[in-house]
């Protein structure tokens, strides 16, 4: 922790056809969404491992303690802005295992991200 902030970072593996550049923008436009991360230091991505089927990214960024409170929501609003950055892209996450080629990517178009009984944040809540 520094300057009253702490670190977070998560993983997510992602399959060779996806470009690798995409990939960094994608994570990096994740953190932009959630609140609270800083913007300096930049968050940054590494390629952390180049598996049978997949490539192993790691996204780091810091985070004021002050917003939001909790370590845990933190990670979980990132974790869902990751999500929707990839469905919003179309490129399918592969984490945990990957086993095998889907005839079409397994991701939720946005129109779909609000099923019952999910309810969509109210307007001043990003989403």
């Amino acid at each position: 922790m520094t300057d009253g902030r702490f670190v977070v970072h998560t993983t997510v593996t992602i399959g060779y056809a996806t470009p690798w550049r995409q990939v960094h923008a994608m994570l990096l436009e994740a953190a932009r969404r959630t609140p609270g991360v800083a913007q300096t230091p930049s968050p940054y991505v590494l390629q952390t491992a180049l598996s049978d089927f997949y490539v192993e990214y790691r996204m780091c960024a810091q985070i004021d303690k002050s917003a939001p409170a909790r370590r845990a929501e933190a990670l979980n609003q990132l974790h869902g802005n990751i999500q929707d950055v990839f469905n919003e892209y179309g490129v399918q996450i592969m984490s945990p295992h990957y086993m095998a080629d889907t005839p079409t990517p397994q991701v939720v178009p946005q129109s779909g991200w609000w099923p019952s009984p999910a309810q969509p944040p109210q307007e001043t809540e990003r989403g």
